[in-house]
């Protein structure tokens, strides 16, 4: 029976009307402790009064006039995302999806207008997620998203995750770059080491192919530095952010060195929503809250406290949890038992995690989450881990 809303998401059977710092409310008031953050987007937590103040202030102004004309900003948070990374230019979109389509196309048409056309597939890497669109799923190679979709948007070639051989092997006369993720989400939590991003870099370099990092999950401090990449000491050609840097509004963007973007000239690409005035008025407030003198240390910190109270919870729970992976405040849990099971158990309990794939529960709280909230989140593990070792 087809539904209002199309029926392509399995729900859980629970909604929420109001939302403040690391918790939810249902409608009836009862509280949700967020350790899923909206899939890592509400980077600055629930209702946050900078971010509000910042809506509301430019709702009262103007929401749109389209990228047809000059959007003062846009202009700013460019300008800001420049200063604090590898990037010269920024290109605005409306979900991490968009962001990564504009990476590919600038890494084809980099190679098109640098005298090699041909230059036209990217490797990608066995377990990624880059988004839902055609071109999207065909770079993440997921069987179970390309099924029943039709011929596979053509120009990528997949990798073995963590085969440095295989990834020599598989570049050809028609590579024009590398895409990764820093920290597979979807995959699982799969951090990638920093000498195998550097490692990547050089061999970009030796061949003359563009890397390109997708960071819509990993970026705008979540593994403790504004971007994953800088814990490697390497930068990128293109990366393609989202998520945080809205904080719950929709925007996303595609960074890139002035080389690499060199074919991207007017009418090669476009968007009639991305980089709004509403949007970019909320990115620019949750960079006020990201660059704040101490903040990201705060994250640091706050990302070990997580990380060693996980590993006290594996230790009580080996029945129930194989592993913990991940950085900053990007956990996993590696589960023996059904990643599905921990995660209801835990709901059970009033705390939201995430699923991904490889068996593993995602932690993603806001970056805003205290000490307590930690706490709290690890009693309710506790009690969720307990409850599946009763029923086993």
């Amino acid at each position: 029976m087809i539904t209002p809303v199309l029926p392509t998401y399995a729900r859980a059977k629970v909604a929420f009307d109001r939302g403040e710092g690391a918790r939810v409310f249902t409608p009836e008031g009862e509280a949700y402790l967020d350790f899923g953050a909206g899939v890592a987007v509400t980077s600055c937590g629930h209702a946050h009064p900078h971010l509000v103040e910042a809506l509301t202030d430019q709702a009262k102004k103007i929401w749109h006039t389209s990228n047809l004309y000059q959007m003062p900003g846009q202009e700013k948070l460019a300008q800001r995302l420049i200063e604090n990374s590898f990037a010269n230019t920024v290109f605005f979109t409306n979900s991490g999806a968009e962001a990564l389509e504009c990476a590919i196309k600038m890494a084809r048409k980099h190679q098109s207008a640098t005298g090699h056309p041909e230059r036209c597939r990217l490797i990608t890497f066995e377990g990624a997620f880059h988004g839902r669109t055609l071109a999207t799923i065909a770079a993440g190679g997921q069987a179970k998203y390309l099924e029943g979709f039709g011929p596979k948007v053509e120009g990528f070639d997949q990798a073995p995750f963590g085969d440095h051989e295989a990834l020599k092997a598989a570049i050809g006369p028609e590579t024009a770059g590398i895409l990764i993720e820093p920290v597979q989400g979807e995959g699982g939590i799969r951090p990638v080491p920093p000498q195998c991003l550097r490692g990547l870099r050089a061999l970009c370099d030796e061949h003359g192919l563009l890397l390109i990092f997708d960071e819509v999950q990993t970026g705008v401090g979540r593994t403790g530095k504004l971007f994953a990449h800088e814990w490697a000491g390497v930068t990128p050609d293109i990366m393609a952010i989202a998520k945080g840097i809205g904080g719950g509004f929709p925007i996303g963007a595609c960074l890139a060195t002035e080389k690499a973007a060199v074919g991207m000239t007017a009418g090669t690409h476009g968007s009639t929503f991305g980089g709004n005035p509403l949007a970019t008025a909320v990115a620019n407030a949750v960079l006020d809250v990201i660059l704040a003198e101490g903040f990201l240390a705060g994250v640091q910190q706050r990302a070990l406290t997580l990380k060693q109270k996980l590993a006290a919870l594996k230790d009580s729970h080996p029945a129930i949890i194989e592993d913990i992976r991940g950085q900053g405040l990007m956990m996993g849990i590696k589960c023996k038992a059904p990643n599905t099971a921990l995660q209801a158990a835990a709901l059970d309990q009033r705390l939201l995690t995430i699923g991904a794939g490889d068996n593993v529960v995602r932690l993603l709280p806001p970056l805003i989450v205290t000490d307590a909230d930690i706490a709290e989140a690890m009693d309710k593990l506790d009690r969720a881990c307990k409850a599946l070792e009763a029923t086993a």
